[in-house]
C-alpha cells in the first residue's frame, strides 16, 4: 500500500512540477512573443489588468478549492518526509557499527507497538487524504448551474479555440469573456467542453483546474472569478505540433462592461462602402468555406468566425497581437508564424492582400 501511494504521489509531484514550470515560464514566453509585460490592455475601451497564471494565486471558487486541497497534502506529505528522513538518519548515526564491535547485533522480533503503528497512522493519513479529496471533487465536479449562470461552449480544434454563447447568439474564439461574480450576486460560468479532432485540456491556472477535452465526449467545469481582468490558460495536453502555441485568454468583467461587450457581438458586422473592393474579394475567395462573416456569404465553421475579428487582443489564438500589420503577415504567409497549422497560402497578389486586409480590419 505504501509502496502505490508513493507512486501517485510521484507522479502528482510531476503534474505539480508541470504546472509551475508552466506558471513561471508564461511571463518570459510572453515577454518574447508580444515584448515587455504590460500591467493592462486595452479591450473594448476598457483597461484590465493582466494577471500572469500563478497556481498559488487562485481568484476563482473551484481553483481556491484546489489550492486548499493541494496545500493540505502538501504539508501532510512534508510531515511524512521529515519524520521518516529524522528517523533514518537517527537510526543510521545511533546504531552505525563501532570499530570495536564485531559481534552481530542483537536481534529484535515482533513489537505490537510498531508494528500497529506503521499500519494504523498510513491507514488513517491516506483516509483523511481520501475524504478531503472526494469532498474537494465533490465541490467542483457536481455543482449545479442555478438559473443565472452563464453557459458557454468551447470547442477544441488544431490549433485554437471556437468559443460559444449559446443563449447570447455570439460566436468568437481564443478569449473568453464572462462577468465577474461577487459574494452578494454570484455569477459562474459553466463550460461545456468539445474536441473536433483530438485530445485537449483546458486550462486558465488561476481560474480552475485542468479538464481535457476529448473528441465525442461533453465535459464540463465551472469557474467563478472574483476580480476582473486578464488571466492566461493554454492548452494542456499535447495536440500536435502547435500544442504549446494553443493559448487562450479570459477577460473578466463587470457587470456592466460584460453587458457592453455583449452588445457589441451581437451587432452585425459594420459595412464600409470605402473597402468594397475588399469585401467582394473576400466573399470571392475560398475562405469563405471555413470562416464565418454575418451578413456575407461565408458560412464556414472550420476555422474561427471573423464577424468581430478586430474585437480581439491576438491572432493565431494568442500567438501575435491582433494588428494589421501581423493579420497582412499572417495572411501572407500563415506557416511562418505558426508551422503546421491548417490555414492555407491563399496565393494573393500583393493588391488583392491589401484590399482583404482592409476589409477585414472592419470587422470591429
Amino acid at each position: 500500500m505504501l509502496f502505490t501511494v508513493g507512486s501517485l504521489g510521484a507522479v502528482k509531484m510531476f503534474d505539480n512540477c508541470e504546472r509551475i514550470l508552466y506558471c513561471r515560464l508564461t511571463p518570459w514566453l510572453q515577454t518574447r512573443r508580444t515584448g515587455p509585460a504590460t500591467s493592462s490592455i486595452n479591450a473594448g475601451n476598457m483597461d484590465r489588468p493582466v494577471h500572469l497564471s500563478n497556481i498559488f494565486d487562485p481568484v476563482s471558487t473551484p481553483a481556491q478549492a484546489i489550492l486548499e486541497l493541494s496545500w493540505l497534502v502538501l504539508w501532510i506529505c512534508a510531515g511524512i518526509f521529515v519524520i521518516v528522513s529524522g528517523l533514518l538518519v537517527y537510526t543510521i548515526i545511533r546504531f552505525r557499527r563501532r570499530r570495536a564491535d564485531d559481534d552481530e547485533p542483537p536481534q529484535v522480533y515482533g513489537s505490537n507497538q510498531i508494528e500497529l503503528a506503521w499500519t494504523v497512522i498510513p491507514l488513517l493519513t491516506v483516509f483523511v487524504l481520501f475524504l478531503v479529496t472526494t469532498r474537494t471533487i465533490t465541490a467542483v465536479q457536481h455543482t449545479v448551474p442555478s438559473a443565472e449562470a452563464l453557459l458557454v461552449t468551447v470547442v477544441g480544434h488544431q490549433w485554437w479555440w471556437e468559443i460559444r454563447y449559446p443563449a447570447l447568439g455570439i460566436v468568437t474564439a481564443n478569449e473568453l469573456h464572462v462577468p465577474v461574480s461577487d459574494q452578494t450576486q454570484p455569477l459562474p460560468t459553466f463550460l461545456k467542453l468539445q474536441s473536433v479532432d483530438v485530445v485537449h485540456s483546458f486550462w486558465v491556472p488561476r481560474l480552475a483546474g485542468k479538464t481535457d477535452v476529448i473528441p465525442n465526449r461533453d465535459n464540463q467545469m465551472w469557474i467563478e472569478p472574483h476580480e476582473p481582468g486578464l488571466y492566461l490558460g493554454q492548452c494542456a495536453e499535447y495536440c500536435g505540433t502547435q500544442h504549446a502555441n494553443m493559448l487562450l485568454r479570459v477577460t473578466v468583467h463587470p457587470r456592466d462592461d460584460f453587458d457592453r461587450w455583449v452588445a457589441a457581438q451581437q451587432q452585425p458586422p459594420v459595412h464600409d462602402p470605402s473597402v468594397q473592393a475588399g469585401r467582394d474579394l473576400f466573399q470571392a475567395t475560398a475562405c469563405v468555406n471555413c470562416h464565418t462573416v454575418q451578413e456575407t456569404v461565408a458560412n464556414g465553421t472550420f476555422g474561427p468566425d471573423l464577424s468581430h475579428l478586430m474585437s480581439r487582443a491576438t491572432l493565431a489564438a494568442g500567438v501575435v497581437d491582433n494588428t494589421p500589420q501581423n493579420l497582412r503577415a499572417w495572411m501572407r504567409n500563415p506557416q511562418q508564424l505558426k508551422p503546421g497549422n491548417l490555414m492555407p497560402d491563399m496565393k494573393l497578389t500583393p493588391q488583392e492582400l491589401e484590399h482583404i486586409v482592409a476589409y477585414l480590419v472592419t470587422l470591429q
